[in-house]
Parts: structure tokens; sequence; C-alpha cells
């Protein structure tokens, strides 16, 4: 009972993740909560002792995360005025202090450093999840993905009820969404649909897992039907959610997904990663092609000031002038009203780039984008590795899937902002990290069994 008990503890976590972490700026004490809960996670994994090593793909995980760490940390380091002043974009900081008669005083890279520490905190749910997976190996795969298949549910059961209550219904859970449309458990549609997208290959791996696990006839039927029917229901939901890009993605994620059932006897070709990144272009096309009349790419996009060209255009400029080592994370919002026309200033304000990257290379600079090439590279590699090998864990090759979804997606918006997201990254990080084979028995000569592999799920 307590080993099942532990085995719980980051499918509970994550569930909580899903259910009140999902808004980037709204949400303060849901967000709070889960900070704090992550905390005690982190001091638990940081507390306990393994009894095997950590794999290599485990402890490179870690290194990528403890890099993004000091990366925070570097913008937080106080700099003499001859050091900071020297830095792109700080002249009128130093103007600033200059017009009151103030001495220069010693200032840390990030412009806003309580936003930088803010930005911190918010990682820390994401960070629990990956150190409860890596380190505590509290979980099992197939209750992750149960997690997400029944929040997934939920979510398009909650946004039908959003969609009949118009846009004055009382169904969304923040003020600030995207009211007319399916959000869930979310304030954004597109970060619904993100979630939608990310469960698809998990509904494939939670197929392989029951028959890797020999069940019986009636039970695989069984459970093929409700996974049949779950994938149904995200189909209604990317619809719901009306996400340009959510729908584009679903055609690569569900060949991907279908690739990954025929993997199960089979060697995956080795023109099928080609396909693929086919049908990824073809989508991402398809989803910026004139019919669909996006804010990115379509006819609105020219006169719309709080479209997705408009802010792409922006940030790009100001990402330019804090080159190479941005502007300090969390400070987005200050650079970019700085740098928009003052005739364009309203009641609306942008928050985020609306596409990740951009932001990424506004705010941490060349730093930051590359740590992003090295996350790239680590998830390409492990992506190899784990597709390659004839007895893979179905599960770890679905994080591959929806890791690259969700890398997708994060071109065109910020969903890995949100604590939901957030936890799932890290989930699917983990998951490729710390890969459990499943449990196969070959027959001895002498009539006995013998296990090829070791199995904790």
């Amino acid at each position: 009972m307590t080993h099942r008990l532990r085995l719980a503890f980051v499918p509970a976590f994550l569930l909580l993740c899903l259910l009140l972490g999902g808004a980037s700026a709204a949400g303060w004490w849901a967000n709070l909560s889960l900070e704090l809960a992550a905390l005690v996670l982190l001091f638990v994994a940081a507390a306990s002792r393994r009894a095997t090593p950590l794999s290599g793909a485990s402890r490179q995980a870690l290194g990528l995360a403890s890099l993004v760490l000091l990366l925070f940390a570097v913008q937080l380091v106080p700099l003499p005025p001859a050091l900071w002043t020297h830095l792109p974009g700080r002249v009128p900081v130093a103007d600033g202090f200059r017009l009151l008669g103030l001495p220069l005083p010693w200032l840390p890279l990030s412009l806003e450093p309580y936003k930088t520490i803010g930005s911190a905190l918010w990682l820390l749910p994401a960070a629990a999840v990956l150190a409860g997976i890596v380190i505590l190996g509290a979980y099992r795969s197939s209750w992750l993905a149960w997690v997400l298949a029944g929040v997934t549910i939920v979510s398009v059961a909650i946004g039908a009820l959003q969609l009949a209550g118009g846009e004055n219904g009382s169904a969304y859970f923040y003020q600030i969404t995207n009211t007319g449309a399916m959000t869930g458990f979310f304030a954004n549609a597109n970060h619904l649909a993100t979630l939608l997208l990310v469960t698809l290959p998990f509904l494939a791996a939670l197929h392989l897992n029951a028959l890797n696990k020999g069940r019986s006839l009636k039970k695989s039927s069984g459970l093929l039907v409700v996974l049949a029917g779950t994938g149904a229901v995200i189909v209604v939901g990317l619809a719901g959610a009306t996400s340009i890009a959510g729908a584009g993605l679903a055609v690569p994620v569900t060949a991907a997904s279908i690739l990954l059932v025929l993997s199960r006897k089979r060697r995956v070709p080795a023109w099928s990663a080609a396909l693929l990144a086919v049908l990824l272009a073809a989508s991402v096309a398809g989803a910026f092609a004139a019919p669909f009349n996006n804010n990115l790419t379509g006819e609105r996009s020219h006169t719309s000031e709080d479209s997705r060209r408009t802010s792409f255009a922006i940030t790009a400029r100001a990402a330019r002038e804090y080159l190479p080592f941005g502007s300090g994370i969390g400070t987005f919002q200050q650079v970019y009203r700085e740098h928009e026309s003052p005739a364009a200033v309203g009641r609306f304000f942008m928050n985020h780039a609306h596409g990740d990257y951009l932001e990424l290379a506004l705010e941490t600079g060349l730093p930051g984008l590359l740590l992003v090439l090295a996350f790239v590279l680590w998830w390409l590699r492990r992506t190899f590795v784990l597709w390659t090998r004839e007895e893979g864990d179905p599960f770890a090759r679905a994080a591959t899937i929806a890791i690259g979804a969700m890398l997708a997606h994060s071109m065109v918006d910020y969903p890995l902002r949100t604590a939901a997201l957030g936890a799932v990254f890290a989930m699917c990080c983990g998951l490729i990290a710390d890969p459990r084979a499943k449990v196969q028995a070959r027959t001895r000569r002498d009539g006995t069994s013998a296990a090829r592999h070791l199995s904790a799920d």
C-alpha cells in the first residue's frame, strides 16, 4: 500500500496542476498553492536517496534544468555601473538616474528583477514534476496518461457548457479568457488545444500498454472503445477551441500516434521521420493559408494592433536592441510598451509575444536561445534512441511526440507559461529521460520463464 501511495505522488500533483494552473497571469491563489505544493515535492526529492544511480539521460535532463536556474541566477547578480551601463538598452536607465541627480547604483542584468524572481517561482511546479519522476520515481506512466485523458474529457465537457452559455456564460474559470470558445480549465483556448494534442499520443500508449500486458480480448476491446471515445472527444474539443494552430498540428500528431501503434511489432521505417516532417510543414502552411484568416499572415493581421504580426514585428525589433544578453526574464510587457506606437495604446495590452521563441530572444538573448537549442538537440537524440529500440517504452515514445507538439505550438503561442502545460512538458521530459521497459517473458529450453526486462509499471 505504501509503495502504491508513493507511485501516486506525481500523478496526483499533475492532476492538481491541470485543474488549477490553467492561466499564466490570472489565478494567483491557485498558482501560489501549486508552487507551495511543488516546494514540498522538491524537498522530498532533495532529501531522498536513490537505490540506483541516475541514468545518463536523467543526468542530462537535470543538467539542462540546472542551466535554466543558472540563467535566472545570472540575470539577478548585481553589476557595477561601469559594466551594466555598457549593456544594450541601458542608456535610458542611466539617464534617468542622472536626471534625478542620483549616483548610478549596482543593478542586475534584468530590468525588472522582481519579475524575474516571479518567473522563477512559476517554474516550481514543472521542476517538481521532473524531480518526482527522475529522482523519486514516484509515478506510474499509465497513471499519468490516465490523468491526461480524464482531464481532457472533463475539459471538453466544461467547454461544451461554455459554448452553450455564450460569451456571457458563467462556466468560464477566468475573467480574462476567450469567451465564445472552449477553454475548459484554461484561460486560453489555444492552451486547451495544446492539452488535447498532447493527450492523443498517450491514448495510443495506453492501448499499447494493455496489449503488452497481455490483457484478455474482452478487456482490451473495452479499453479500445474507451480510448476511441476519448479520441472522438478530442476532435470535438479541437473544433470547439477554434485554434488554427491546434487544428493544423493535429494532423502530424495523429500520424505520429498511429505510427506509435504500428511500431509495436515492427521497426519504424527510416522514411517515417521525413514523412512526419513533411506533414508538419504542410499542416503549418495550411494553418497559415488565407482561408483561415489568421492574425499572423491573414488580411486582418495588417490592420490590427493586437495581431501576432504586429506583436512579432515589435518584439523582434526590441530583441535586436537588447542583444546579446536580453532585457531580463519577465520584462516583456515593460519593454513592449516602450516600443509600440503610442497611437496604438488602448485599454488592451499585449501580455506576451504569442511566440515564445521571440519572447525568449527578447528576455534572455543568445544564452536563452542556445539553451533552447541544447534542449532540442537532447530531445532529438532521445527520440532517436527511444524509437530505434525494438522494445521501447510506449509512454516514452508518446512523450517525444507530445514534446514536439508543444515545441511547435510555442512558435505561435505561449502554452508552457501556464503551470498546467509546464507540468505536462516536464512530465514528458521525465518520461523520455527515465523510460520504463515493458515486461516480456521468454521461455527457456527447460520450460521455465525468464524476464527479459524489469518494470515498475
